[in-house]
């Protein structure tokens, strides 16, 4: 039996060991099973959804004009133009979810792939991309991603590539960090020495090493695309209107706080709920894959 072949069957092991690590900590089971409900949410949206979240209708509105508190046919109430909360609110769950998981997939893509190139290759290579990064770095992300989202037409592909955009380079810093200590460790070297290709070493050699770091960094930076879509939609450069985000519906009834907090309460409730489950359970993976990750980068 070869070497491959011993080590296919472990994966699937290694994964449900992770799991019951996870499990066995109360803030991680916490974090994932409120990722589990708002995945189900997002994925069973048509099915579950009480109304249509689209339809505007006088039978939403009291007799003054207003949203409807909750209770009765409409759950959470309703919003100022009598549409249905929970229906809005659950077909949000969806688009912070793909906007949160997309970007993030993105920035961890791109920055992992700056960070190990700089690393490995170092030279006038290293000094480009991180003098890129740098001068990335050196623009208040909120303010790029608001230009950004200006000059281009915002829909849900457009806001996930503006946020990817600025949130790549903190991966990418600490993936150049550990990518060059790596670099210059023996088995690395012994791998030059006898005419690796550099695309073998990448692969077979340093990615293994860091497959946690990314791991865990792209766990934490769904919470941080999340908060940062809800800003964008809130400002108004994010998905726009009728598509329903937990920004922009806090953004659309803003001004019902005082006589209808429900409409801002609950979907910001939502917002820091899927922030904080994403962040828990980015904790402890960091705790389960790599211990040392805590004391470099907590």
């Amino acid at each position: 039996m070869s070497h491959a072949q011993t080590l296919r069957p472990r994966a699937p092991g290694r994964f449900w060991r992770i799991m019951g690590e996870l499990m066995r900590r109360p803030r991680a089971a916490f974090g994932m099973a409120v990722i589990v409900v708002m995945v189900l949410c997002a994925v069973l949206a048509p099915w579950i959804m009480p109304h249509d979240p689209f339809e505007q209708s006088f039978d939403g509105l009291d007799l003054m004009g207003g949203p409807l508190p909750p209770g009765g046919e409409y759950l959470l109430g309703t919003d100022l133009l009598g549409r249905d909360l929970a229906s809005r609110l659950i077909l949000g769950t969806r688009t912070s979810l793909i906007i949160g998981v997309v970007a993030n997939g993105i920035a961890v893509i791109l920055g992992a792939g700056v960070g190990i190139a700089a690393g490995y290759f170092g030279g006038w290579t290293a000094a480009i991309l991180m003098r890129f990064t740098d001068l990335m770095m050196a623009f208040p992300a909120l303010l790029l991603a608001i230009v950004l989202a200006a000059i281009f037409q915002p829909s849900l592909m457009i806001v996930a590539l503006v946020i990817a955009m600025v949130n790549w380079v903190q991966m990418s810093r600490v993936i150049y960090t550990e990518t060059r200590s790596l670099a210059e460790r023996e088995f690395i070297q012994v791998q030059r020495a006898i005419g690796s290709s550099p695309l073998r070493i990448l692969g077979k050699h340093l990615l293994p090493h860091l497959l946690s770091s990314i791991i865990v960094f792209g766990t934490l930076g769904i919470s941080t695309t999340v908060l940062l879509e809800a800003t964008l939609s809130f400002l108004g450069v994010g998905v726009q209107p009728p598509m329903p985000s937990w920004g922009n519906i806090i953004f659309e009834n803003q001004t019902y706080f005082s006589t209808a907090p429900w409409l801002v309460f609950i979907p910001g409730l939502l917002i820091v709920l899927l922030a904080l489950a994403f962040n828990l359970v980015g904790d402890a993976l960091r705790d389960v894959l790599d211990p040392t990750l805590k004391g470099r980068h907590g």
